[in-house]
């Protein structure tokens, strides 16, 4: 259940975001209760590297069933000549040579270091379409997969010298609809993988209901759940939210996403006192610059906010 009123606390952190240029879509559910305080939490976003957690599962699905061999081999790489020595995220994206991996290390280089390469193997797999059709399956209703995530690779960013970087993001700040439209194929809401941030609860929800004591609320199976929140708990980009909500009493697991302005993160927080808290933050700056250390420090900032008004009661 949703805190009814959105009392003075959070309207400033609504204003906080404002102040730093973001929109934001924001939710913090406790697991063991259902209840959740949120900022616009149906609102819409392309979801960029999220999707790897939906895939992730999609494929372990197939290895508990038997369909997939977790031991077999797929050949990645190598990467684009002209991205490998670009800034961005690590993985076999980067490797100047083709490797042959096995399935279950390609699922924790895509979801632990964000490589999209080694998701777009694991793609070849399990094709966006079954990806959704798992989702439907175990009850996750409101994400939709679309396309494989090396599609993103292919933004105006990558057309221009590193140098004009900029010139991307005011493209993706300016060239939207109100109905969701975009001249950026990737930020377009009816072309791209999109989610809300309840979607985005709802699946971490399923994935930490035996830890929260709600296991038979979830059709996700418990050897699926398991490895899924191991590799969150792998992850290593750990510069937004990890940094206000990760302590020596606080375990935090989460994945990323990022493309062009938008900057999102999704994951659970497990207290040393019990509590479990999912958290998602999806937010869109109008600041037209490629790094933007404030807005990952404001997102994280009010993130945490909403956690701890909640934890307050």
């Amino acid at each position: 259940m949703t805190v009814p009123t959105e009392d003075l606390r959070v309207r400033r952190l609504r204003a906080r975001l404002q102040e730093a240029g973001l929109a934001g879509s924001f939710l913090v559910r406790d697991l063991r209760t259902g209840r959740q305080l949120a900022i616009d939490p149906q609102e819409r976003y392309a979801v960029a590297s999220l999707v790897k957690v939906p895939l992730a599962m999609a494929v372990l699905e197939r290895v508990a069933t038997g369909e997939i061999d977790p031991a077999r081999r797929l050949r990645v790489g190598p990467g684009d000549p002209a991205l490998v020595d670009r800034p961005g995220p690590p993985g076999t994206g980067r490797f100047r040579h083709a490797v042959d991996v096995a399935v279950e290390d390609l699922l924790y280089l895509a979801v632990a270091l964000s490589d999209s390469t080694a998701a777009d193997a694991l793609f070849g797999l399990v094709p966006p379409a079954d990806v959704g059709a798992y989702l439907a399956a175990v009850g996750v209703e409101g994400i939709e997969v679309r396309h494989p995530v090396g599609d993103l690779n292919a933004t105006p960013a990558e057309r221009l010298d590193a140098a004009e970087g900029h010139l991307a993001h005011r493209l993706a700040i300016g060239t939207g609809t109100a109905d969701g439209g975009h001249a950026v194929a990737q930020l377009d809401l009816t072309r791209a993988s999109t989610a809300t941030a309840t979607a985005l609860a709802d699946l971490l929800e399923a994935l930490w209901a035996p830890v929260a004591g709600s296991a038979g609320d979830t059709a996700v199976r418990p050897e699926v759940a398991l490895r899924v929140r191991s590799l969150l708990g792998l992850n290593v980009m750990r510069q937004r939210l990890a940094t206000e909500l990760a302590s020596d009493a606080a375990r935090w697991s989460s994945k990323t996403g990022t493309l062009l302005n938008e900057r999102h993160e999704a994951g659970v927080v497990e207290h040393d006192d019990g509590g479990v808290l999912a958290v998602v933050a999806l937010t869109r700056s109008r600041v037209p610059a490629v790094v933007q250390p404030v807005a990952e420090a404001e997102m994280a900032a009010v993130a945490r906010g909403l956690h701890d008004v909640l934890r307050a009661g």
